[in-house]
């Protein structure tokens, strides 16, 4: 029997989402500062998570829930009148380094909130275990947005940290594959290859520590949910952590790949480089999330037809 109520409860809850990809294509950018685009990544947590449940929202929870989503529909086309030129000026009053992730901050911070609300309003504080991750991506988003805005490029220190190891590692492959002259100093890379040189500096976020805080937050939220031994929550953690760093510096080797054999001008570099981050990292989450789920199914079934189910509190 089709539930209904839960269909009507996720078209609300992503109506926003799904509004301003429809009203603003254009805000829909992939590089994970200078957009909405991480909001189709919430939505398809979201709905991942919320689809197929059992549960049945009442139609007093359904409507509740509406005119938060008008709310923020509201919040979003005020952006273009006016209100989002008012946040840029209130930047200056908070000290804020760089503007663009100050003011796409807020788009995630309402998101955040609206979607923690509602889904509140529909299961209780159940929520949390029952569609955790896209709030939390969506928070994770919002805060890594206000780091960099608050404390851009190398000056939040313990992020920078671990970002010359990637540079020496990724000069390292780069010269082991030949593939070009690579010189490490400190966040900086001295390139030259195919079309001249270049020099490129890594800062935290172009090394991709932000999204190793974002998976470790969406990570943690999905493995609270399911139900299976802390001992193999822990590997898969940390074997997420770990292919979430070869990811970054896959990354980092392909911009680096791009300067010494595809061309060296800046606005052509800049246009991959806005887009290479998201592209890798945001695939491999959800492929990431997709093994851990096949695997334990299987497990799952494994114990079922031995009639060794694991306890309901065993985490």
């Amino acid at each position: 029997m089709t539930n209904w109520n839960l269909i009507f409860g996720i078209l609300i809850i992503s109506s926003p989402i799904i509004f301003s990809m429809i009203a603003f294509p254009d805000s829909i950018a992939w590089s994970w500062n200078e957009g909405r685009g991480s909001y189709f990544f919430a939505l398809v947590f979201v709905v991942a998570e919320l689809v197929g449940l059992k549960i049945v929202i009442s139609k007093k929870r359904l409507l509740a829930v509406i005119p938060m989503a008008l709310v923020v529909i509201s919040y979003l086309i005020s952006l273009e009148y006016g209100l989002r030129d008012y946040i840029v000026e209130s930047a200056e009053q908070f000290d804020v380094q760089l503007i663009y992730s100050w003011t796409w901050m807020w788009d995630f911070v309402v998101m955040a909130i609206f979607i923690v609300i509602s889904l509140t309003v529909f299961f209780g504080k159940r929520w949390i275990r029952i569609a955790p991750a896209g709030p939390i991506f969506l928070t994770g988003t919002a805060i890594i947005l206000s780091l960099d805005a608050f404390f851009p490029y190398d000056t939040l220190g313990p992020l920078q940290y671990i970002v010359p190891y990637f540079v020496q590692a990724n000069v390292w492959i780069i010269t082991v594959l030949d593939l070009g002259t690579a010189i490490a100093r400190d966040n900086v890379m001295f390139l030259r290859g195919d079309h001249g040189s270049m020099a490129l500096q890594v800062f935290w976020p172009s090394a991709g520590v932000h999204s190793i805080i974002i998976f470790s937050l969406v990570i943690g939220a999905f493995m609270l949910k399911m139900n299976i031994p802390r001992n193999r929550k822990i590997v898969y953690f940390v074997l997420g952590i770990i292919g979430t760093i070869t990811v970054n510096l896959i990354r980092i080797f392909s911009l680096s790949w791009y300067a010494l054999k595809v061309t060296t001008d800046p606005v052509a570099w800049e246009e991959y480089h806005k887009i290479a981050g998201e592209i890798m990292f945001l695939p491999w989450l959800f492929a990431f999330i997709l093994v851990v789920i096949l695997i334990e199914s299987k497990r799952l079934k494994k114990l079922e037809s031995k009639g060794k189910l694991p306890p309901k509190n065993s985490s």
